[in-house]
């Protein structure tokens, strides 16, 4: 159960418990620390600690062994960081110069 896993922390943005686990393809995805039944995630441990989490999917679709079923924090972070748009394009000036070559 979760109970024997650690290393909950507070999330940047709203402070609400969550942990880090990492996806099938090795990145890193924060989970709310408590287990939640309409989460569509799964959590374990494996065998060095590190929690591995994976898609609730219609192929596997219940729990197996060790693991307990969560909900990702994106999904119900309360003041998700937004990405800051990028700026606007500059307006052009001028003109290019030409490549500069040596001449023969």
């Amino acid at each position: 159960m979760p109970t024997q896993l650690s290393g909950s922390a507070p999330c940047p943005s709203c402070g609400t418990p969550i942990r880090w686990a990492v996806t099938a393809a090795n990145r890193r995805q924060a989970v709310n620390a408590d287990p939640d039944p309409a989460g569509n995630v799964a959590v374990y441990a494996d065998g060095t600690g590190r929690l591995r989490v994976r898609v609730l999917t219609t192929e596997r679709p219940t729990l197996e062994h060790a693991e307990w079923q969560a909900m990702p924090h994106a999904a119900t972070c309360t003041r998700p960081k937004t990405r800051r748009t990028p700026p606007a394009p500059r307006e052009r000036t001028g003109t290019r110069p030409a490549s500069w070559r040596w001449t023969r």
